[in-house]
């Protein structure tokens, strides 16, 4: 809904006269132009980069708008009130239509016209927006009157209204430029992906500001069932920035509604665009507008936040995405995670719905909780991935992190679930016939690692996982986790079949210490070389002498959900260990075993099951391997400047010992690129160099980020990214 800057009434001069009678001394006053003064008045508000020809503007802050007369304002005279309206059918009593009255001081905290000047034939208003408006599209009318019986009405045009975190009275309030700078006015990010051992930050283009996102953000809004079920109500609860994140969480995904972006975690995804082929927001906000709200395919977990940061920090809510590596999804909500391996140390899928994702990814927001007890204000969980139901709908918060961190799950929205995310124990299991054998590990701090999110300013990851717990194994994070557990699990205890065998105690007292270890930087398109660490430890059961030891190895693909897939690799070692002897026992897994079987995430599991001859006993080592892709390089030549030629260089050598086939590469970047660039790069054979000159013609000044995807068949996802500032455009 666009609003024009300036409106000219010398057309309906004739209407507004009329009935005005020539005896009276004063001739009618009659409105002749607005201007709604957009440029300064977005600069004011921190909207300008959204653009400078229609009004965008913040609430609790005021803002001024010029009328022109065709004779002097006369306050004593004249009376003029004005009307501001959103929604469908907007009501005073909803919250969605205010009038009020122009007044010289503004009064309370209300919707208000005040503090004008008149210049000559001209009136100069500050109008203000309440801390509580509701946000959306609105529009402006003004009613002039000399007299009770005679008024006439003038629309003034269209704004929109948006939260304000730089105004201490919006619950969205953030007291510091340099966050604000980061968590509203950053068009472009990292997502962190990966392993929690191998962390790749991922450059996102979030590109909030981009001219039409800020309408799309409303059409998401009014796409919700909510909305659909009730607007005039769900318009009335667009002032409350719990009520959209609730509306937006569900919006992104589209498992109940017309959400943004389906979700896949197979491996077709021949209808649509791979989730790893993304390289920002606009693109998938804009396709899903233009097809009519059809959801766009696909999204993962890291491609919905993202898309969920974009829409939140559009609208005025502080937000950044964050990633959580080994995420457990804990559907019994039993804060235990039971996986399961055989005795030739397969990893081996599980019915339940549990699992133990690589990673997930999810939003904070800031904001101010005024629903919940003092004390839990600030970040919040939101997390748009569908996972599971929040009230009927796949939504997850806003969940307190500062209640997660005390384990006070009690407390709305979906706060047990996140606890479990970040708290889960993990059970390992042996299995035998399908009957549970053995605990091969019971780990209670190897879920919820390496919470991390981009760092203020800089393009360094920030670990954050202190703000969601205590440090693992301390007096206060036991304490928590008993405290959870009680909440969550009350008197029917936990839900595990095995858990006798868990009171058992588990793999404690092993005769032998385990460890794999790789020999050399795991690259795809190579063998994998690995060592097998073993050492005789005492222990209770066999505390002398040598031991035998049979060893099963197997290698999956490991799969970001956390399940694995048929194995690509096995081997038998038999060792016998005497106290005193370290044994180093080399193991290679070759190219061929894995060329055509992993996922684009290029991860291998690596487990062995060591069985003890003397006692019949288990144990279990592990290693997950992340092949390195080839690396991007990304040159730029000269200074950048607004709307003159900046000459990209981009280069990529195949380190590969095999081709890659069917070459593409697509460049993205808000203020850089309107849109997307792709170029098709054909073949690029074994260790050869492929070189692309590239010029953009940059479109905004101050710090840019190009984002590069390189995509073949047989690696989907080779990304770089170079940090531009853009300098303005130098004066003619």
């Amino acid at each position: 809904m666009g609003g024009a800057n300036e409106f000219n009434f010398e057309d309906t001069e004739s209407e507004v006269t009329a009935g005005s009678s020539s005896g009276e001394p004063m001739a009618a006053l009659e409105l002749r132009s607005v201007d709604l003064q957009s440029a300064k008045n977005n600069q004011e508000h921190h909207t300008q980069e959204m653009g400078l020809q229609r009004l965008i503007v913040r609430r609790s802050q005021s803002f001024t708008i010029q009328l022109h007369f065709n004779r002097p304002f006369h306050p004593k005279k004249d009376s003029i009130t004005f009307v501001a309206e959103t929604g469908p059918a907007p009501k005073e009593l909803l919250g969605t239509r205010a009038t009020f009255l122009l007044t010289q001081a503004r009064q309370g905290n209300g919707w208000s016209a005040s503090d004008f000047t008149v210049q000559a034939n001209s009136l100069f208003v500050s109008l203000f927006t309440p801390p509580s408006a509701v946000i959306g599209p609105y529009s402006l009318k003004m009613e002039i009157s000399q007299d009770p019986s005679h008024s006439t009405t003038h629309p003034l045009g269209t704004f929109i209204l948006l939260f304000n975190p730089w105004s201490a009275e919006d619950d969205v309030y953030l007291p510091s430029e340099t966050l604000l700078q980061e968590y509203i006015m950053m068009d472009y990010g990292f997502v962190y992906k990966g392993h929690e051992r191998f962390i790749t930050p991922w450059p996102w283009n979030y590109g909030q500001f981009e001219e039409d996102i800020i309408d799309i953000c409303f059409e998401i809004l009014n796409k919700s069932l909510y909305f659909l079920k009730n607007p005039s109500k769900d318009y009335s609860q667009r002032n409350d920035v719990v009520y959209i994140c609730r509306v937006v969480s569900a919006m992104i995904n589209s498992n109940d509604d017309s959400g943004v972006l389906q979700g896949n975690w197979g491996e077709d995804y021949s209808r649509g665009v791979s989730p790893l082929e993304w390289t920002g927001s606009v693109a998938i906000l804009r396709q899903w507008a233009a097809r009519g709200g059809q959801p766009v395919k696909y999204g993962q977990c890291w491609v919905f936040a993202a898309v969920m940061c974009t829409v939140m920090r559009c609208l005025g809510v502080p937000t950044r995405v964050v990633s959580n590596f080994r995420s457990a999804h804990n559907s019994d909500a039993n804060l235990t995670i039971d996986t399961y391996y055989d005795q030739h140390a397969e990893m081996l899928p599980t019915q339940k719905r549990d699992k133990i994702w690589n990673f997930h990814v999810w939003n904070e927001c800031w904001m101010i909780r005024k629903d919940l007890p003092p004390g839990y204000n600030g970040w919040q969980v939101l997390d748009p991935t569908p996972q599971q139901t929040s009230s009927g709908l796949f939504r997850c918060g806003p969940a307190s992190v500062k209640a997660i961190r005390e384990g006070e799950v009690h407390l709305p929205y979906d706060t047990p679930f996140v606890y479990a995310e970040v708290n889960a124990d993990e059970v390992v299991w042996l299995l035998k016939d399908g009957q549970a054998q053995e605990i091969l590990a019971h780990n209670t701090s190897s879920i919820g690692k390496e919470i991390s999110t981009k760092m203020v300013g800089s393009d360094q990851r920030q670990n954050i996982t202190s703000s969601y717990k205590y440090p693992e194994g301390s007096p206060e994070e036991r304490s928590v986790f008993m405290k959870a557990s009680q909440k969550m699990l009350g008197v029917r205890g936990t839900s595990s079949p095995f858990l006798d065998l868990l009171g058992s105690g588990g793999a404690v007292g092993q005769p032998a210490q385990l460890q794999l270890h790789l020999t050399r930087k795991p690259e795809w398109g190579q063998d994998v070389l690995l060592r097998l660490h073993a050492r005789r430890v005492a222990d209770r059961a066999h505390p002398q002498g040598p031991i035998h030891l049979v060893v099963g190895f197997c290698a999956q693909t490991l799969l970001h959900n956390g399940g694995t897939r048929e194995p690509l690799w096995r081997q038998k070692v038999h060792l016998t260990l005497d106290f005193g002897e370290d044994i180093q026992w080399p193991l290679s897994l070759p190219y061929n075993n894995y060329r055509n079987k992993l996922t684009d995430e290029k991860l291998i599991r690596v487990s062995g099951i060591a069985k003890v001859e003397e006692t019949g006993k288990s144990m279990l080592v592990l290693k997950d391997i992340s092949l390195e892709p080839p690396h991007l390089s990304i040159e730029v030549s000269e200074r950048a400047e607004v709307g003159k030629a900046l000459r990209v260089h981009v280069s990529l050598t195949n380190t590969l010992s095999v081709a890659l086939s069917h070459c593409t590469m697509v460049l993205e970047g808000s203020g850089l690129i309107n849109g997307q660039i792709s170029n098709d790069l054909g073949t690029l054979v074994a260790g050869h160099t492929i070189e692309i000159q590239v010029d953009l013609y940059p479109i905004k000044a101050g710090p840019r980020q190009l984002q590069v995807l390189v995509s073949s068949n047989e690696i989907k996802e080779i990304k770089g990214y170079k940090d531009i500032f853009v300098a303005a455009a130098r004066a003619p």
